[in-house]
């Protein structure tokens, strides 16, 4: 099995990626890091954290706001509209609250202004992982959903439809100008395909995959 996110074999492995221009900081953020037990990647631009990286999987990003070339608010945005599911943690010395509210606003963990303590920035970017791992862990589950999905037939899925909208097998019948025998056949295949056990257990693997 692979990881509906990033395709890497389960479990996905999470990287801490540190981007910052100044090189002593990325050594300094490092070397602390480490200490977490999880890979760190340095890079010191967003151009360059974005030519090195893989493609998606969990981990942290901590991130430098003010930077030569791309901003970190502006790689924060791009990832975001990429659908990253990697957790934010913002690290400057030359922040405002402006700058502040727009990182918050955009989904960061946090906004820390350096040099900030050194067990407040492991316990946010702890929580960073965590919190990434459990988005890798829903897109997963939700590939896993599309995949069944795909698996139905255009006749299927439109029983499906009406099933999780608590319509009986009689007004399935009568909307889609079928048999009930079939309703119940093709409910019986949307199911057994779905793997689900109740339509309950149905509806929330629709809502999951939406």
């Amino acid at each position: 099995m692979t990881c509906g996110r990033c395709g890497s074999p389960e479990p996905c492995t999470p990287t801490i990626f540190v981007v910052d221009d100044d090189e002593e900081v990325r050594h300094s953020l490092a070397f602390l890091l480490k200490s977490l037990g999880t890979p760190v990647e340095c890079h010191p631009s967003a151009e360059a954290f974005l030519a090195a990286r893989r493609p998606d999987r969990p981990g942290c990003l901590v991130l430098d706001v003010r930077m030569p070339g791309m901003s970190g608010l502006e790689l924060q945005a791009l990832l975001n509209r990429a659908g990253s599911s990697l957790g934010v943690v913002f690290l400057s010395g030359h922040g405002d609250i402006p700058m502040a509210v727009d990182a918050m606003r955009g989904g960061a963990v946090v906004f820390l202004e350096k040099p900030c303590n050194d067990q407040v920035l492991l316990d946010h970017v702890a929580d960073a992982l965590r919190r990434s791992a459990e988005n890798c862990g829903r897109a997963a589950t939700a590939a896993k959903l599309r995949e069944r999905m795909d698996s139905l037939t255009q006749r299927e899925r439109a029983v499906m439809e009406l099933v999780v909208q608590g319509k009986p097998n009689k007004v399935i019948a009568f909307e889609l100008d079928i048999s009930i025998k079939t309703v119940e056949v093709h409910r019986s295949h949307v199911m057994e395909k779905m793997a689900a056990d109740s339509v309950a257990d149905l509806t929330r693997m629709l809502m999951e995959v939406h």
